[in-house]
């Protein structure tokens, strides 16, 4: 579809106007986003939107309220019926907003233009205080990334304090976490016979608060823990890092319990999540008739970057199974993968190629991670009884069916389709999958014909993949593999590309500053990735965000499993200066790497990444790992190729 084709009364009406040229006077529902309007399935507002108009409610959207002024933005479509839905947007407000360094950034990709400042920091609560100040009497019902990683007690590293569940900062009056199409329906359907809000306290994957001695709802068969109370949090550490081992077990289990934590007065009462959505229902949430465009006012403010990355892309499944200790996507989305129907997908193809301005090219066929389609487990009772927050680390799970063979044929019959030049596959891939030595369990002998097909058919120019480090010890605590996995796939990689006469490089993907990784980590990671014939340009500062595992050991200092200490860089020099180590070939580097490696006695370590000769470090140097004083702490690292050596993954 394009502009052209359509009018607008074809998007969610924004405006009384637009809600008049439906012959509306009220809405059912409003939503509030801190996102631009895109009517598009991967932008959340717009999938809510939709569904909701779905189930028979005229619905409408606020996108980016001015709450600065004299608030007429959250007045100008009048009071709802039933209730306001608020999303802070597609990305945490503060991951939108700052870099790792608490440095403020200057555009926003999902705003008209990349212009910054059209939404408030913490703007799930922003918006749901006004809302409640102006109709206290309007119930309110938050969701979306933001709402759903701060459900319970959690770190918020840009106040650099603990907060307690965004239900009580916001006065909201109810949560979905998650993936919100299963709750909201059944929410629906009650508010729509007249029950409050406020009575809907059996919903599975939604949150609430109610007064501390008032008794716990009945009518459900789920067990209980209790969480130690939002106070107790606050003096102790300890009892925050032991409460996010049950929350995310529980995120993880098909047939979770109820969990409960007092917060002053109040109790917080989280519900277990839904199972994962069936193929039938998450193609019914792909197949709504979204227009897959910007909002036509949008027209004039330039182009949505957020968009315009994923307007010829196809998401083929939600949730991620790796559970990376600093991902967030698993506790979002799920652990379990929800794939849609083959059908759906070429249908989604089809439209896309029916747009005005396609050219040919689909920039992407993926997922969070893109290589994960139709994996589930072989036998379902013993997915059944699994509380692992991750089905591929320590090892890939026995009971995990890892056959790429489905996706191999998506991608022949996408090809085959008349009007698609190229279908890339931009999305992150899980590299480890991809190796014998790692993944051990793939009985259809898929792997290689996958990996041919992508390296010779599907990159757009260059791989991306996320080792995210080198060291075996900082990736144990990333939940990541070995990094003698990743030379493993490199070798790989390297020889379908020679087999074709293929010169596509390989970009890897780093992280520096996280939990547990040290000065010497990042000093043999260069060290290993230069050996490697990489310059790094793709990397990152870890940054602490709300429900991760890296993010509770930043905070506490220990891990949730087993409340152990872990070191972890906090200053802001320390961690600049873990980052200079990945840019170790930029001249204004170079002498204080040198000064700070000979510093601790290891002028060869320093020579050997230094070095601009083109033949390759002594075998001595280059397996030596880094440590303080010239002394090894670690008696395990002993070389680079055996896999027990220092040296040795945004999300997307």
């Amino acid at each position: 579809m394009n502009y052209e084709e359509l009018s607008l009364t074809d998007w969610l009406p924004t405006t009384k106007k637009e809600m008049e040229l439906r012959g509306w006077d009220s809405l059912d529902v409003i939503i509030v986003s801190g996102d631009a309007y895109v009517d598009h399935p991967a932008f959340g507002p717009a999938v809510i939107g939709r569904l909701v108009e779905a189930e028979g409610l005229r619905v409408g959207i606020l996108p980016q309220p001015n709450w600065r002024d004299d608030l007429r933005d959250f007045k100008k479509l009048g009071a709802p019926n039933l209730f306001f839905g608020v999303t802070g947007g597609c990305m945490d407000p503060m991951v939108n907003h700052y870099t790792a360094g608490k440095r403020k950034r200057s555009n926003d990709a999902y705003t008209p233009g990349g212009e910054a400042g059209y939404r408030p920091d913490y703007a799930t609560t922003v918006y749901t205080k006004i809302l409640k100040e102006i109709y206290p009497e309007v119930p309110v019902l938050i969701g979306g990334i933001e709402a759903s990683l701060r459900r319970v007690t959690h770190y918020d590293y840009w106040q650099d304090k603990l907060k307690p569940s965004i239900l009580a900062d916001s006065g909201a009056d109810m949560l979905v976490y998650g993936m919100g199409e299963q709750p909201l329906k059944q929410i629906i359907k009650l508010v729509q016979k007249g029950v409050p809000m406020r009575s809907l306290k059996t919903i599975r994957q939604t949150a609430f608060l109610q007064p501390v001695e008032e008794e716990l709802p009945k009518g459900t068969h789920w067990k209980d823990i209790e969480l130690y109370p939002h106070e107790v949090c606050l003096q102790d550490k300890l009892k925050y890092a032991a409460n996010f081992k049950h929350v995310e077990r529980e995120s993880n289990k098909l047939d979770a319990d109820r969990l409960l934590q007092v917060i002053g007065k109040q109790r917080l009462i989280i519900n277990p999540p839904y199972r994962t959505m069936k193929e039938k229902e998450i193609d019914a949430s792909f197949d709504l008739p979204y227009t897959r465009l910007p909002h036509p006012k949008y027209s004039k403010r330039g182009p949505i970057s957020a968009f315009e990355m994923i307007k010829f892309s196809v998401n083929m499944h939600r949730g991620c199974f790796g559970g990376c200790s600093f991902c967030t996507i698993s506790a979002h989305q799920g652990k379990f993968i929800a794939s849609r129907s083959e059908k759906s997908i070429l249908k989604e193809v089809d439209a896309i190629t029916k747009q005005p301005d396609f050219k040919g090219y689909l920039s992407d066929l993926g997922g969070p991670s893109a290589n994960m389609y139709k994996m589930k487990g072989k036998v379902q009772s013993i997915c059944d009884a699994c509380s692992s927050p991750s089905c591929i680390h320590p090892t890939v799970c026995h009971n995990l069916d890892t056959s790429h063979k489905q996706m191999t044929e998506i991608y022949k019959k996408v090809d085959q389709h008349p009007d698609v030049k190229k279908a890339f596959v931009s999305s992150g891939i899980r590299y480890d999958l991809l190796v014998d030595d790692y993944n051990t369990v793939d009985e259809t002998k898929s792997l290689n014909e996958y990996m041919e097909r992508l390296v010779t058919r599907h990159i757009p120019g260059r791989l991306k993949v996320a080792p995210e480090h080198t060291s075996d010890k900082v990736l144990r605590l990333m939940r990541k593999p070995s990094f003698k996995h990743f030379h493993s796939f490199k070798n790989k990689f390297d020889r379908i590309n020679k087999k074709h006469g293929l010169a596509q490089p390989l970009i890897p993907y780093f992280i520096s500053s996280h939990p547990g990784c040290e000065m010497e980590d990042m000093a043999n990671l260069a060290v290993e990735t230069k050996d490697m014939g990489f310059k790094l340009e793709q990397v990152q500062d870890f940054t602490p965000t709300p429900m991760t595992v890296a993010t509770v050991i930043y905070y506490a200092g220990v891990h949730p499993y087993t409340l152990r200490p872990v070191e972890t860089v906090k200053d802001a020099k320390s961690k600049k200066d873990q980052n200079k180590f990945f840019f170790w070939y930029k001249r204004e580097n170079q002498q204080w790497i040198r000064d700070i490696l000979t510093k601790v006695k290891r002028p060869d370590l320093a020579n050997a990444l230094l070095s601009f000769e083109k033949k390759k470090q002594d075998k001595h140097v280059k397996n030596h790992p880094l440590v303080k004083g010239g002394k090894s702490k670690n008696k395990r690292n002993s070389g680079p190729r055996n896999g027990k050596q220092k040296v040795g993954a945004k999300r997307k």
